[in-house]
């Protein structure tokens, strides 16, 4: 089954999050991508490393699934560089601050670095 891709930028990113279109989301990564993510659970001595559109499509599909808002306040793009924070809340007013860093490889997605932080 072939995916289509579509190029990533700012404001595709910005639509595919506050939309939570997973499917989209996915379409920007390369086929061998690494996300890696760093938070309380996943500490940058040992960050959860998601690897392969397959494995990051799941990823996306159960964060898009979830009751929440999501907003991407800032992106700033240079080059093969694209970086964006996003505030994200569930109905109970739990708060989600995320920071992320991403390499652009072919105008996919090969490596992203999220830091996210939560009300706890």
């Amino acid at each position: 089954m072939l995916t289509k891709t579509q190029t990533v930028d700012g404001a595709a990113i910005k639509k595919a999050i506050e939309t939570r279109d997973g499917k989209m989301l996915s379409s920007f990564y390369a086929e061998d991508a690494l996300v890696r993510v760093i938070d309380r659970n996943n500490p940058p001595s040992k960050p959860r490393e998601i690897r392969g559109r397959a494995a990051i499509t799941t990823f996306w599909d159960d964060i898009c699934s979830r009751a929440m808002t999501h907003k991407v306040d800032t992106t700033i793009a240079d080059g093969d560089s694209l970086a964006f924070t996003q505030a994200c809340a569930y109905p109970d007013g739990t708060k989600v601050f995320c920071a992320a860093m991403l390499e652009l490889k072919n105008g996919r997605i090969a490596r992203q670095t999220v830091v996210q932080a939560w009300d706890e």
